[in-house]
């Protein structure tokens, strides 16, 4: 009897040990709302979810390359006539406002997605409006892959040239190094084509230039074989990240796609680490498979459930890390991998929104930024989701460039209510953040929301002064605007 009684008891525990977590998922699906927060018409917003602002008019361009040259210059004409500006967006990940200004002509893009891919020189030319994805989906089908891009595919080919976005493609600058060449319309209606070679100083004026030279056409980007990548990932104290780092990743030349995690539940925060890296395999990679909707809504509601949940941050480490166990030397396509959407992540909470900052630290200083920023994050009565680490060569190309050596780039996520005093914690927490990354000899990243005043923003982009000047060079009349242009001019 002892030993049925030993053995019920054994079941029961397991069970409760299985149900705790699965319940606390479960109570976040519970709790979503289908309601969405709808752009009343005559108004756009952007990924922050805290930029609805009146514009005059939305104009979507033509999907085809014949008919948009015409029609962008009859837009640039009303533009001036009506006095208007004009802001231009893709996708609108941004937070900042960067793609839209007050009562002006607001350009959707997203419509020109053209594709053609050079198969002898490697060159995929494509219209900017295309999404990640779609340059995935249409180079998979030629055995090829993105060179470099950001963890998520749903972003377009323009806004990611237009923050000069960086990836988790193993020691690459960012984007700006695939860029070959784009066409340009300036605020005349002329067309330019510009490269290293031509046009070379509006080729990095534009390249993180947030929409202010003009409007980003036809892009021409270096491509690489898509490969089978098999999975490894070292657990460790993130003390020891830069020399484990060091001696997995750099040293490592089968390394392609690489990227690190801070723990930030209170137990151990930011003292324990992953690095999760793919190697190439001896394997020919499959075609790029359809995404398991089913895996995605879990992962996603994982992610969901450590929203304002010390609990759910610990249920995510640990699971991540038990996964990781499992998943060890799985093998993927490259292209499987970059092509993750934003939803994987979503908020279905109305009254919510999750913000991104990212701060690109110099190897030096890595352990010290960590320590510095520790009592900062958890005094500041906002709500951490994540911390990913990615590290990003030096930016040769860009002129407004935040990698100005080897640096590694921490991406915060951050769950903040859509209140004015949480706005309000942000904005102080921000301009704490950035005191640090100062001291640390270390550039924050633009994109984002607009909490650093433009005295301060100059001191980490000294640059910043000369940049606004050729921007009324290149566009006198400023008929390309937006916030971000508003905030720091």
């Amino acid at each position: 009897m002892k030993k049925r009684h030993f053995f019920i008891l054994g079941a029961v525990m397991v069970l409760i040990f299985i149900a705790i977590p699965v319940v606390h998922v479960l109570k976040t699906k519970w709790s979503e709302s289908d309601i969405k927060n709808e752009i009343p018409k005559g108004y756009t917003n952007d990924a922050s979810q805290l930029n609805l602002t009146k514009i005059d008019t939305l104009i979507k361009v033509p999907a085809s390359k014949a008919e948009i040259e015409n029609q962008l210059r009859q837009i640039l004409k009303y533009a001036k006539e009506k006095q208007l500006k004009i802001s231009i967006a893709g996708a609108q990940h941004s937070m900042g406002g960067h793609t839209i200004y007050p009562d002006g002509i607001l350009l959707n893009m997203l419509p020109y997605k053209h594709m053609e891919l050079d198969e002898k020189t490697n060159i995929l030319t494509i219209g900017s409006g295309a999404l990640w994805e779609d340059a995935i989906k249409y180079l998979d089908k030629h055995g090829k892959s993105i060179a470099v891009m950001q963890a998520f595919s749903s972003f377009s080919v323009g806004g990611s040239m237009s923050v000069n976005g960086h990836g988790w493609q193993k020691n690459l600058p960012p984007i700006s190094s695939s860029v070959v060449s784009f066409s340009l319309m300036d605020q005349s209606g002329k067309i330019l084509n510009c490269s290293r070679e031509e046009n070379p100083e509006l080729f990095k004026l534009v390249i993180g230039g947030y929409g202010l030279f003009g409007i980003i056409l036809d892009v021409k980007l270096k491509v690489v074989d898509n490969l089978a990548l098999q999975y490894k990932y070292v657990r460790l104290s993130s003390d020891h990240y830069t020399d484990y780092y060091k001696k997995f990743i750099s040293e490592n030349p089968n390394v392609n796609l690489v990227f690190g995690r801070l723990r930030i539940s209170d137990k151990h925060f930011l003292e324990e680490a992953t690095i999760n890296y793919f190697e190439k395999a001896d394997e020919k990679p499959l075609p790029l498979p359809l995404q398991n909707a089913k895996n995605a809504e879990t992962k996603r509601l994982v992610f969901r459930s450590t929203v304002n949940s010390e609990y759910g941050k610990r249920l995510r480490w640990d699971l991540e890390t038990g996964m990781n166990k499992m998943t060890k030397d799985a093998v993927y396509s490259r292209n499987e991998l970059l092509n993750d959407h934003v939803s994987l992540i979503e908020n279905k909470d109305p009254n919510s929104t999750d913000l991104l900052q990212e701060y690109f630290i110099p190897d030096r200083n890595f352990n010290q930024f960590i320590k510095d920023i520790k009592p900062v994050l958890r005094n500041s009565g906002l709500d951490l989701l994540n911390i990913t680490i990615r590290a990003v060569n030096k930016d040769e190309d860009s002129y407004m460039n935040y990698a100005r050596e080897h640096v590694f780039g921490f991406v915060l996520l951050f769950n903040q209510k859509k209140t004015e005093k949480q706005e309000e914690a942000m904005k102080v927490l921000t301009n704490k953040l950035v005191d640090i990354t100062l001291k640390n000899e270390g550039t924050f990243y633009l994109p984002y929301r607009l909490h650093i005043g433009r005295e301060k923003m100059r001191k980490v982009y000294p640059q910043a002064e000369s940049f606004f000047e050729k921007k009324r060079k290149y566009d006198p009349s400023e008929l390309f605007d937006n916030k971000f242009y508003q905030h720091y001019k």
